[in-house]
């Protein structure tokens, strides 16, 4: 049904990483999980009224929870799509972190209210009549959340989205919630056990639990995460693509919400090259960059020596050096400056978060390394940058 609406209302519905189409499906898919979880609610509650199961009726109102969760999620994506204004001037696309914040908590207090009735339900337990309009309207239901799973899990992978990823697993612990709602409704029927508290609680435990994971995912995402592997891949491949470019390094992703991305960098280029051509090369990576990746480039270019025979073999020796350390480091902008009485060689040494090692362990090791190469008096100079992914 999704992919039929999309057809017929989103232009260029293929194009994921487009704002104006991530918006588009974000609205489409709100909609169509407010239509879906009201007419659940409905029969859901005309369920519980006939039966007089708490957990139906529980499952019921959960129902409408969800479509209030729907309408959360539209707003979301409506104002992530915003433009730029001067109180917010990198744009509105983390509303939409926001609009998946906002159905996680929903998700949470609606667990907290199922347990909290459910144990009313033990202390006071009343016999569950069933019926098969009862049963067969559980057993649609749980067909419609499967669906509304499948639907908002394939679009959350396609627009990579926090917001549709939260409102997936709010249907697959609503499909769960009701499947034990009908395994409950059915024992009572052929049994006269009334496990109904027992069932909601349960179901209460599951939605917390789901809740509580998209919660912090969410939370992740607004205080800020690494970018994907696969994305600084992209990035690299498309730098070092220019032949004027020998190297990339200090690379940051500023992440202002889906499609409001923005990447600075620097580009090693040669020292003694054309700057007009270096320039005009650094502009076009940029533009290429935007087109490419839909996100905002920020270029600096760090001048380094490329025919100087000395100057290179030097960087290998000390290359060698930080890559013994670990393997995971990594040497950029080396620059050999030749005194009176010492040469000092200045570089940086760039290191993943995670490391065995400090700061000034890794200074103090590759200064005394270098302090002991053969020849002149080496002195190191030494940066210590942090990868941001």
């Amino acid at each position: 049904m999704i992919t039929f609406l999309a057809s017929l209302f989103i232009k260029d519905r293929r194009n994921y990483d487009s704002p104006a189409v991530r918006q588009a499906y974000g609205v489409l898919s709100g909609a169509v999980g407010i239509g879906l979880n009201i007419l659940l609610f409905l029969g859901k509650w005309i369920a519980g009224t006939l039966s007089g199961s708490i957990a139906i009726t529980a499952d019921a109102f959960n129902n409408l929870s969800d479509a209030g969760s729907s309408i959360i999620t539209l707003i979301g994506f409506r104002l992530s799509g915003q433009a730029p204004d001067p109180e917010h001037p990198f744009g509105h696309g983390r509303m939409e972190y926001i609009s998946g914040l906002l159905v996680s908590v929903a998700i949470l207090v609606m667990g907290f209210e199922l347990i909290w009735s459910s144990f009313g339900k033990l202390r006071d337990p009343e016999p569950i009549e069933s019926s098969a309009l009862v049963l067969g309207i559980l057993l649609a239901s749980i067909l419609v959340k499967v669906y509304m799973f499948y639907y908002n899990r394939s679009l959350s992978k396609k627009l990579d989205s926090a917001a549709m990823k939260a409102t997936s697993v709010d249907s697959l612990s609503d499909t769960v919630a009701t499947t034990l709602v009908l395994i409950a409704t059915v024992i009572s029927k052929y049994t006269g056990l009334i496990l109904d508290g027992w069932f909601g609680i349960l179901v209460g435990i599951f939605i917390i639990y789901t809740g509580g994971s998209t919660l912090k995912e969410t939370i992740d995402l607004l205080i800020g995460q690494p970018p994907k592997k696969e994305f600084i891949d992209e990035i690299r491949e498309i730098v070092l693509g220019h032949s004027l470019v020998y190297g990339v390094h200090d690379l940051i992703v500023h992440d202002y919400g889906p499609g409001r991305r923005m990447i600075s960098l620097h580009a090693e280029v040669a020292v003694d090259g054309d700057i007009q051509d270096i320039h005009e090369q650094i502009d076009h990576i940029e533009h290429e960059l935007q087109e490419k990746l839909n996100c905002s480039a920020t270029i600096h270019m760090d001048p380094i020596v490329t025919d100087d025979k000395e100057v290179l073999e030097m960087k290998a020796k000390v290359e060698a050096m930080v890559q013994s350390l670990d393997e995971a480091f990594s040497m950029h902008d080396f620059r050999m400056v030749k005194g009176p009485t010492r040469t000092n060689l200045i570089f940086d040494v760039e290191v993943p978060r995670k490391t065995s090692l400090t700061d000034n362990e890794i200074m103090n090791r590759l200064k005394e390394q270098v302090h002991g190469l053969p020849g002149s008096k080496y002195f190191a100079v030494i940066q210590i940058d942090h990868e941001y992914y």
